[in-house]
């Protein structure tokens, strides 16, 4: 079955927030953001700015009526900047006026009275002033300090992995006007309705239910419209209440840029121990996470990296501890992997610090350490179902990497300027909330007399292929024809108190609550058959591509028929349910539990060209055995893989966030900060699925597919670490992502002098 949203997508006719037809008198909001990363704030003058014709009004931390907060795990950061601002482009005031531009325009008439102090912009820099989000926490296995004098080999090093800007193809916005009797609705870019709406609610002081919020797709949001997309969905309920007028408020891509997180830096400590067969016997690391200026989504961010720490790998004493620092940069947020790239990325430097030190392939280590079944994890999960070792076996075998492996060393021996790197890159990635209540799902069924069925649900459609997968998952319970279904936006009236469509969960949990509500909408239309039919039983009866079945027979009945006789027996055709995810639990307390619904495998084979003369590489190919369970839409799913894969190397190679010393961004456009095009994007991507079982906990077995193959970019880093030590053995690793062009060339000639003799 083909997505549903295609054919509205290639016709320009999918409707998001900035294709709403506006209401009459709508204003247009625009933002007027901190020009300094840190300092206190004295005094706002807008009086020019209200002088404009067609400004209507400035709105700032006065016009709050509740609570000057947003934050959603931790209550620390404001709508507006009050005494003091924390980053550069934090919302200081919104301009409301009759068009985008004279907003604009007002911007510059607008004078700020901010006393600048020193910001704080690295997490180290943070740690050692004692700032931070959230107290620190370690995940442990084993004794890490009885056996490193068993090791036979310890490698000690330091990492950094940068942020990443999502670059969503649809800007952050909202949409917000009065309804009857004080109520507002927001039309919101985001993937959380339910935050958008306490948000709203905190900052208006008004309860939720005069609050609705509606989101029929949003354009691409990667984590980045998780807990982000709350500011723009509140602030426009807040001029919308201050006025008593609709507002419009669509961030420009450099306002985007500008004022929202991005994914967090990185900075880790490791020390590895292997015996003297290469098994890892400890593992040691401290990560240092940048979180910005907020909480935001950083301690549960944090929680994942902790849970991924030992990554595909089973290493009986480990401990790896993570510090959640407070620095002056735009608080940040979730995206796609939500902290576990940069805990895979640690291990895998140290391996490749361990491989170089010996002289030995980095294959050999990993090999040696894959996750086996029952193996267990730091946080005391047992690996079941583990396909580690049969996805690096399939891999090895069918992309013949030994064969690879020869003709990559036949090329670098007759190039002396370009070499060729090979990686390979295993995968082990657990599907949940690691906060367990965010682990629940709705959806609301209902069938009409007609035969036609709508369905709402707390998910939402993000490009992901979501909502093809509920509605295949409903016409499959049902039995009747996908042409039959529509899936409505998500909204706050019709489904409360939804969890965010995030943690590559949205498909199980809605999913399952879909197929929930259609099988106690169908076992009420077999008693009504059963009936009909002068039957004794209902589960004899069975429906069959819209055709009723009585003991194995088929009969005159057929779905529209079926509904009607339903509707005239007073039989009700509509169904909400819920959902909860079961087995799933943590204690914090004790850091162990069972926090994982499943865990999705995998191995990546990645073969690059590194140019010795310029720094500059190419991706020869990326191939990838992936396990999907048992996939209901392996189109979508293939396409999901893909194009994350994508975004991966784009992470660890040209994405390169870049901070000047006063906290200001040195790149805030797609001008200037790069992103993987179909010129860079490598030459062949190969995605294969594992032969697997079907997981009880995913929809109809098929795993969820949105983050994990993200990770698989991680290879393509150390294919071109690889290619470089081809060219010079003796250069000092860079372990540093991205590794960016500039960073490969002069990376390359550090200790070439001696590397030649």
């Amino acid at each position: 079955m083909k997505n549903i949203d295609s054919r509205s997508h290639v016709r320009g006719e999918s409707i998001y927030v900035n294709d709403i037809p506006v209401r009459q008198d709508t204003l247009f909001g625009v933002v007027l953001g901190s020009p300094v990363a840190h300092g206190k704030l004295h005094d706002i003058d807008f009086s020019e700015a209200l002088k404009m014709d067609g400004v209507e009004a400035v709105i700032s931390a006065k016009d709050i009526t509740g609570e000057n907060q947003i934050g959603s795990i931790i209550q620390d950061e404001e709508l507006f900047a009050d005494k003091e601002v924390h980053f550069v482009g934090m919302p200081v005031a919104l301009v409301c006026a009759k068009t985008d531009a004279i907003a604009r325009k007002a911007l510059a008439k607008i004078k700020l009275d901010i006393e600048e102090l020193r910001p704080i912009l690295t997490a180290r820099e943070a740690y050692a002033e004692k700032k931070f989000i959230s107290p620190s926490r370690t995940f442990k296995i084993g004794s890490t300090d009885a056996m490193w004098e068993k090791c036979e080999h310890i490698i000690e090093g330091q990492a950094e992995m940068g942020g990443q800007e999502h670059v969503y193809l649809e800007t952050q916005g909202a949409y917000a006007y009065m309804l009857e009797n004080g109520s507002i609705k927001i039309h919101s870019a985001t993937q959380a309705t339910k935050h958008v709406q306490v948000g709203a609610s905190v900052v208006l002081g008004i309860p939720m239910h005069k609050i609705e919020v509606d989101t029929n797709r949003i354009g691409g949001g990667f984590g980045g419209k998780e807990d982000q997309a709350t500011h723009w969905g509140t602030l426009a309920a807040l001029a919308t209440n201050t006025l008593k007028k609709p507002l419009k408020l669509i961030l420009s891509r450099a306002d985007d840029f500008v004022m929202t997180g991005k994914r967090h830096p990185y900075s880790f400590d490791f020390k590895l121990g292997l015996d003297k067969n290469l098994k890892i016997l400890c593992y040691q690391v401290e990560a240092f996470q940048n979180a910005g200026a907020a909480a935001d989504l950083s301690p549960a961010i944090m929680e994942r990296t902790l849970f991924h720490g030992t990554g595909s790998y089973h290493i009986p004493n480990a401990k790896i501890t993570c510090h959640s620092c407070r620095t002056n940069l735009a608080p940040s947020t979730a995206m796609r992997g939500f902290g576990a790239p940069q805990a895979m990325f640690a291990l895998e430097a140290a391996i490749m610090k361990a491989a170089a030190t010996l002289n030995v392939s980095p294959l050999e280590i990993q090999k040696r350490n894959l996750l086996q079944e029952s193996d267990r994890f730091p946080y005391g999960q047992v690996a079941e179902n583990c396909n580690a070792g049969k996805c690096w076996d399939t891999a090895y075998k069918k992309f013949a990497v030994e064969k690879l492996k020869k003709e990559i060393a036949a090329f670098n021996k007759n190039n002396d300027h370009s070499k060729k790197g090979l990686s390979l890159f295993p995968l082990c990635f657990g599907i949940s909330f690691t906060k367990t209540k965010l682990n629940q799902g709705r959806s609301l069924v209902h069938i009409y007399t007609d035969g036609s069925v709508s369905i709402t649900t707390g998910v939402v459609e993000m490009g992901q292929g979501v909502n093809t997968k509920i509605l295949q998952a409903a016409a499959k319970t049902l039995s009747i024809s996908p042409r039959r279904f529509t899936i409505h936006s998500t909204n706050t009236t019709r489904i409360a108190n939804a969890s965010p469509t995030a943690a590559s969960t949205g498909a199980d949990l809605n999913g399952k609550a879909t197929i929930m509500a259609c099988a106690a909408l169908l076992a009420r239309l077999k008693d009504v058959a059963c009936r009909e039919l002068k039957g004794r039983d209902p589960d004899k009866i069975e429906i069959k591509d819209e055709i009723v079945f009585h003991r194995g027979k088929k009969t005159s009945l057929k779905w529209e028929k079926l509904i009607l006789l339903a509707d005239e027996a007073r039989v009700s055709l509509s169904e909400h349910a819920h959902y909860a995810t079961p087995e799933v639990h943590f204690n914090k307390a004790t850091e162990k539990g069972h926090p994982f619904a499943y865990h999705v495998y995998g191995t990546a084979v990645t073969v690059v060209t590194v140019d010795c003369l310029r720094g500059t590489y190419e991706i020869d190919l990326v191939k990838c055995v992936h396990d999907f369970g048992t996939s209901i839409n392996l189109d979508i799913d293939i396409g999901q893989a893909e194009g994350a894969i994508v975004q991966g190397i784009g992470l660890m190679t040209i994405e390169e966030l870049l901070v000047d010393p006063k906290g200001k961004h040195v790149y805030d456009s797609l001008s200037s900060y790069k992103v993987p095009d179909i010129y860079f994007a490598p030459k062949t991507i190969e995605v294969v699925p594992l032969d697997s079982k079907p997981d009880k906990l995913a929809l109809l077995g098929s795993k969820a597919v949105g983050e994990p193959p993200l990770m698989y970019g991680i290879g393509t880093y150390f294919a071109i670490l690889m290619a470089m030590r081809e060219f010079n053995p003796k250069m000092k690793l860079p372990l540093w992502a991205p590794l960016t062009h500039q960073k490969c060339l002069l990376s390359l000639y550090e200790g070439y002098g001696e590397a030649l003799k």
